[in-house]
């Protein structure tokens, strides 16, 4: 994206410690410094290698080094969400509540502190510091909007269920815009944690009540994929227009390194992948991939092997594999002798995946995903249609979004679901054969219009700068 150049208005950036949020907002870091803004980027020690690849591109940009708060439900040295187990999630949330007194003294010893913070959703209650300062605070959304108005909703609507014990009640938003319905299961767990009254929950609320009462809203999405949910978020929810839909924040096709450092160690050098994609037909290579997080069980592994293998096309499997929080033998393993009878045809990758790089060559055609919101973003841009296996979070939502959109087909739902290998193997063998991509591809096409010169999202981050540009501290 281009965007005018701005003036030096210093900004704060305060990214939440977990791949799928602290990427996005890096990529929107990059953007801002080059159009002339100040940033300074608030991490904790053990992250601050995270943003070598920004630095090393940007050396304007500041770093601001906090300590992170000890916390009793986070082990001594954990400050990422990637090593700690799934239930401490919330944990990890409210703990970084623990910066907002040394943030305080940080500006206001400052001889030039930012005007405006820029923090991720789940660090709503930079809101209330923002406040405390006489300065703005603008949320950056690092979900889909449909699947943020969901979880709105229930903090504001205070939802419960008619029968406690009933986890397929299901739940209707009558005051969304589409038919929105979810069983009590698939909503998020944050909110159903504080419906049973967790002590760390009311804080929760706090937090997202501080992001519905910030100045503005960054939402990395596509205004083709969500624009319903983007004038509901304008005209009901907040009741101003300083909603900029600046997505996708991606990499551009000829960026071959924003592609290939985006994560961690492999099994597999990316060009050998990239290498084993050239010698694919086009569109008939499935991906499989459910994030940074998901961890299969051994049965799950098992049963998506024999789908895999049963429906005799090419792919590529990136294993995400069990860390110690996981009981050692029943999680992760690719069932023996799976590789040797898929040779040729299957490239099992253990560890991190070049996963734009991949959804982006011509021989990929369809995407078994988590529906994880940077997944559906990337594959949309890709114009590779979805297999959605959504398993918890805002997964839910983005699949049935993706449904109604008529860009995916759900082949199972849940953490721990158990996928029909026969119908699995059908459904992949269809994906890469006769299955109509009109739909992703007309999404695809504008997606990369939006984000090209004097497209809806250049225009909304050449308003976001302008924004942020005009800003003064408090006198």
């Amino acid at each position: 994206m281009t965007v005018s150049a701005a003036t030096g208005a210093h900004i704060l950036v305060f990214p939440f410690p977990a791949q799928g949020h602290m990427i996005p907002l890096l990529d929107l870091t990059h953007h801002l410094v080059t159009n002339g803004l100040t940033i300074t980027i608030l991490v904790t020690p053990k992250n601050l290698h995270l943003l070598n690849p920004l630095l090393s591109a940007n050396p304007t940009i500041k770093t601001l080094v906090l300590p992170f708060p000890a916390h009793p439900g986070i082990p001594s040295g954990i400050e990422n969400v990637k090593d700690l187990p799934a239930d401490r999630f919330r944990t990890m949330i409210c703990a970084l509540g623990g910066l907002h007194q040394p943030l305080l003294s940080w500006f206001r010893s400052h001889p030039s502190p930012p005007v405006a913070i820029i923090s991720d959703w789940f660090l709503g209650w930079t809101q209330y510091l923002a406040s405390e300062l006489g300065i703005r605070r603008i949320d950056f959304l690092s979900s889909g909007l449909l699947s943020s108005s969901i979880l709105y909703s229930l903090w504001l609507d205070q939802f419960k269920r008619n029968d406690p014990n009933d986890e397929n009640e299901v739940v209707s938003f009558p005051n969304l815009p589409g038919s929105q319905n979810y069983p009590w299961w698939q909503l998020s767990p944050l909110y159903r944690a504080y419906v049973k009254g967790d002590p760390d929950s009311e804080f929760m609320r706090k937090i997202f009540l501080g992001n519905i009462a910030s100045w503005g809203l960054i939402s990395n999405s596509l205004i083709e994929l969500e624009r319903v949910y983007v004038q509901h978020r304008r005209e009901v929810l907040l009741g101003h227009d300083r909603v900029w839909t600046i997505g996708p924040l991606l990499p551009k096709d000829d960026d071959q390194s924003g592609h290939n450092q985006r994560g961690g160690s492999s099994s597999v050098p990316a060009d050998q992948i990239l290498s084993w994609l050239d010698t694919c037909e086009d569109r008939k290579v499935v991906y499989v991939c459910f994030g940074s997080q998901a961890v299969l069980t051994n049965n799950q592994m098992e049963q998506l092997a024999l789908g895999l293998e049963k429906s005799g096309v090419h792919f590529i499997w990136s294993v995400k594999e069990p860390t110690k929080e996981h009981v050692e033998g029943q999680f992760g393993a690719v069932p023996p002798g799976f590789e040797d009878r898929v040779a040729g045809r299957g490239l099992v990758i253990r560890g991190w995946a070049p996963q734009v790089s991949i959804l982006r060559h011509r021989a990929v055609g369809s995407f078994l995903t988590h529906c994880g919101w940077n997944s559906v973003l990337e594959a949309i841009v890709a114009g590779v249609v979805m297999l959605a296996w959504p398993m918890g979070a805002d997964q839910f939502c983005n699949a049935t979004l993706l449904e109604q959109l008529k860009v995916a087909i759900r082949v199972c739902e849940g953490a721990g679901a158990v996928p029909d290998p026969a119908y699995l193997a059908r459904v992949i063998a269809e994906s890469v054969g006769d299955f109509s991509r009109q739909l992703v591809v007309e999404l695809s096409k504008a997606a990369r219009e939006d984000t090209s010169e004097g497209g809806s999202s250049v225009r909304d981050l050449d308003s976001l700068v302008a924004n942020l540009a005009a800003l003064e501290l408090p006198h």
